[in-house]
């Protein structure tokens, strides 16, 4: 951990939201004036899109089921846990992109959806390091992301809503079967349990987005459950590290309440204003803290 050079972590697996977390950080860097390094958990994947294939096709292969972008082999896991040790102490390091779509290719000549952009040098003068994606928090043998990180955010649904979300995003979004989606899930499931779900344990916050509707079989349903349809639990780990002020979030929050010492529960609509009421004291502390 970094007074000087703060690093923020945001973690959740693929279809988690964790784009809605980014987006209420968004918000509190630009009312903040914060210039952040940020930090996209896709660009560290070991493979690009062709390669990939090529190497989840030789996995098959070997008789491994269970390679996916969730896991070790797929990931370079020293290389981030590299770049946030070398921030901690310098507040520099290098970073490339993963570029989704034409889009995001279409200012890099010479590249196309799928591949990576070089690496380069974070600009100097950074005030804090904000990642984003599914390995911010891994602890195993050999790594241990956590203890270089500041702030630790957990998205985690319910894993029903988690597969809702990514089984429309796939075959409205991305042209995938259902059936396809599934196998990925299958085929993720191994890692997921050995990689993911280990994070929680560690994170400062969490923030549990569970439906209020029935989302028994989550093949067949045939919409994702909308804010108004959904609570989020948010539990913070030790509420005293950060000062949570929760009788003033019960007051700004309407409809919340507390299920437990730690825990606050807002109703799915309030999620983004949640975020930002809790995150914004905490990141104007670790400014004042850096000064």
């Amino acid at each position: 951990m970094s007074t000087k050079h703060p690093i923020i972590a945001v973690t959740g697996s693929s279809g988690a939201g964790t784009s809605t977390v980014k987006d209420a950080f968004e918000h509190v860097f630009l009312r903040e004036s914060i210039n952040p390094a940020v930090i996209e958990g896709d660009s560290f994947h070991r493979y690009n899109r062709a390669e990939m294939k090529d190497a989840m096709a030789e996995a098959e292969g070997l008789g491994n089921m269970n390679f996916s972008h969730f896991g070790s082999d797929a990931n370079l896991f020293s290389e981030l846990e590299g770049l946030f040790k070398t921030y901690g102490e310098t507040g520099g390091g290098k970073r490339r992109l993963y570029l989704h779509s034409e889009e995001e290719a279409e200012p890099y000549e010479g590249l196309i959806p799928g591949q990576f952009t070089p690496w380069q040098d974070i600009p100097s003068g950074t005030d804090l390091m904000f990642y984003e994606g599914l390995h911010g928090c891994v602890v195993s043998e050999e790594i241990n992301m956590a203890q270089y990180v500041d702030l630790k955010i957990g998205v985690v649904p319910v894993i029903n809503l988690e597969w809702i979300q990514k089984i429309h995003r796939d075959t409205s979004q991305r042209g995938y079967s259902e059936e396809a989606v599934m196998d990925t899930i299958l085929r993720r499931m191994h890692d997921y349990v050995h990689y993911i779900i280990p994070q929680f344990k560690s994170t400062d916050i969490n923030f549990q987005r569970v439906p209020i509707v029935d989302t028994s079989d989550p093949i067949i349903a045939r919409d994702i459950p909308t804010p108004d349809e959904s609570l989020v639990v948010i539990r913070f780990r030790d509420p005293d590290d950060f000062g949570v002020d929760f009788p003033y979030l019960l007051s700004m929050l309407h409809d919340s309440w507390m299920s437990r010492r730690n825990s606050i529960v807002v109703p799915g609509g309030k999620m983004g204003l949640a975020m930002e009421l809790i995150l914004t004291p905490i990141i104007r502390n670790m400014l004042n803290n850096k000064k």
